[in-house]
């Protein structure tokens, strides 16, 4: 009873006992007992693209390793771009092996995990493309050619977004959850509070707008600057440099709102209880999201011709036979010993930038000649 005579406000009822499928019920979301069409679609779907997203990111991972030449700042952040893409692989592979079906028996911690797996993933992801893009403002911006970040300011940023991650998959965990407030319980992901969905959403679009944003800078400088680098430079090479860039920052930022748009704009309409629609699309939404962490090996080192030269090199020793049989087919596979003298030739270049930035960092180059004069 409370001092002014009242009956006392009701005791939150927490149901840290229940199983998954009853907040699933509570909810208003069923757990199929049977496989449907639309579950087989998905994981053979969703199996298919972690295996892409595994390989494809082991293989950046292993082409930094064993090249020196991508043992600079911009490169480290590449790589712990592709492990996290990796870890999104992985995570995403232990969600379709416990899910549709299966799902019900789960455990609740068990179910935290597949869920914070997946948060924790897709977070390092996001950052990691931010922190690459406030690394390409700082190197544009101060004309320089490498950054000044030293190897110790790299691994404590990588580091710090890997806590960072860390913590946003542990918050639901930690109690930011619905166990004790089934009115507040996610359509999408039941034991999930709608307010940390609308949290994590939006905390996603700001870093998105913060992309936006700098990119938009860089582009802008350039084009500035490229006015006068015109003067010093052949006019091909000002509109390569120019066209190139905006190339570049047209994949990236479309990749990223073509793949996270939909999914996010589904959590937000989750947040505020339209989950009537969200049950619909969101496996679909979620494979779409997936592919984004495919992508970025694609955008961010098949564009870097010394990127294609490793890969072709670990593929060699890898298929070293289907490269000789390719060679009598008419179609030109580069021997191991062709690709080292290739590489030392590359190494005696001094007109060659090591530093993972080709295109960008071309252009500052020209930008910087063009500043001083």
């Amino acid at each position: 009873m409370s001092l002014m005579g009242g009956t006392a406000a009701p005791k939150p009822v927490c149901y840290t006992n229940a199983t998954v499928k009853f907040f699933y019920e509570s909810s208003g979301k069923n757990i199929s007992d049977t496989w449907r069409t639309q579950d087989y679609i998905v994981v053979g779907l969703g199996l298919t693209v972690c295996v892409f997203i595994i390989l494809a990111n082991i293989l950046v991972i292993t082409a930094i390793f064993i090249n020196r030449r991508f043992h600079y700042p911009i490169y480290f952040l590449l790589g712990n771009l592709a492990a996290a893409d990796l870890f999104a692989g992985i995570a995403y592979l232990h969600l379709m092996f416990h899910t549709g079906p299966w799902t019900q028996r789960l455990t609740r911690y068990q179910w935290f995990l597949r869920q914070g797996l997946i948060d924790t993933s897709l977070t390092a992801s996001v950052i990691n493309l931010m922190a690459i893009a406030l690394e390409r403002h700082q190197t544009i911006f101060t004309m320089q050619l490498h950054s000044k970040m030293t190897n110790r300011r790299v691994f404590l940023l990588i580091l710090s977004i890997w806590l960072v991650a860390t913590l946003m998959g542990l918050v639901p965990t930690l109690g930011w959850n619905c166990v004790c407030n089934l009115a507040r319980c996610s359509k999408m992901a039941p034991l999930y509070s709608r307010d940390y969905l609308v949290f994590w959403a939006v905390l996603n679009l700001v870093s998105f707008t913060i992309m936006v944003v700098v990119y938009t800078r860089i582009f802008i400088y350039v084009r500035h600057k490229s006015q006068r680098m015109s003067q010093h430079t052949t006019q091909s090479r000002h509109k390569e440099t120019v066209e190139s860039l905006m190339r570049t920052v047209f994949v990236i930022l479309s990749c990223f709102v073509i793949c996270w748009t939909p999914g996010l704009v589904l959590l937000l309409l989750d947040g505020v209880n339209c989950g009537i629609i969200v049950l619909k699309f969101e496996k679909y939404f979620l494979v779409l999201a997936e592919f984004n962490s495919l992508m970025n090996p694609i955008i961010y080192s098949y564009r870097d011709q010394d990127m294609r030269r490793t890969f072709k090199r670990i593929l060699c020793c890898l298929c070293p036979r289907a490269g000789h049989k390719g060679q009598h087919a008419g179609v030109r596979f580069n021997t191991l010993d062709q690709e080292a003298h290739k590489m030392t030739c590359i190494e005696e270049d001094p007109n060659r930038h090591p530093n993972g930035t080709h295109l960008v960092l071309q252009g500052a180059n020209d930008l910087q000649n063009s500043s001083v004069s």
